[in-house]
């Protein structure tokens, strides 16, 4: 696994030192905040993993947690550590999208090994969103959330459209019959003509803006998305 970039946010700076000690000794680049203000400070971002305490001064670890994921919109694994071990506690520690809740006192070996299976976890969660997202500058097609965004801003395609953009990005620099567009972004079930492909075609380039230029037609064979 590759060396993880993870943010510790404690106040109890004897704790932090132990956490940062071991973490970076079990091969992970390790910072500390003293506060949910001072984390705010921080490029949150760049961490692959946030070790959360509950009970900050000033803003609570549960009210840092739900500021980023519904304020910052951060998905970055978060794992609580807290003396609040209650049922109640826990439910609102899930429920505010943590990935672990590790209640003190705790073996300094326990965090480490439930450090790595949550960064496990969600290194095998980016790796299949990675394959739902085509990409060229740009241009990315979020094939899970059937999303198209066009240099940061959403665009509405219809379904026809979408799935011949996804072909094209799929094959990128390969020339695609029209038969080829019809059977993969038709159903089967529906009569069209090649027409029909040349017409979406049209509509699809004017949709993605500058990158319309990147889909382009082969006489007598079809069309391919070419790379600049």
């Amino acid at each position: 696994m590759d060396k993880k970039k993870i943010l510790v946010v404690d106040d109890e700076r004897d704790l932090c030192e132990i956490l940062l000690y071991n973490l970076r000794a079990a091969g992970h680049e390790v910072d500390a905040a003293y506060s949910a203000e001072e984390a705010l400070q921080q490029d949150l971002q760049a961490y692959s993993l946030l070790l959360l305490d509950v009970m900050l001064p000033g803003m609570s670890g549960f009210q840092l947690a739900e500021r980023l994921r519904q304020q910052e919109h951060l998905l970055t694994p978060i794992i609580f550590l807290t003396a609040k071990d209650t049922e109640d506690d826990t439910l609102r520690g899930f429920g505010l999208g943590a990935d672990d809740y590790i209640t003190k006192p705790f073996s300094v070996r326990e965090v480490v090994a439930r450090v790595k299976a949550v960064l496990n976890r969600s290194e095998a969660k980016e790796a299949v969103r990675n394959d739902q997202l085509l990409s060229y500058k740009g241009l990315e097609v979020d094939l899970s959330r059937k999303t198209v965004v066009v240099d940061g801003e959403e665009t509405s395609l219809t379904k026809t459209e979408l799935e011949l953009l996804s072909l094209l990005l799929q094959h990128r620099g390969h020339v695609l019959s029209r038969q080829q567009l019809l059977e993969g972004a038709w159903p089967k079930n529906v009569v069209v003509t090649d027409r029909t492909v040349d017409v979406n075609i049209t509509r699809l380039r004017k949709k993605i803006g500058r990158y319309g230029q990147s889909v382009v037609a082969r006489q007598g064979f079809g069309y391919c998305f070419l790379a600049e």
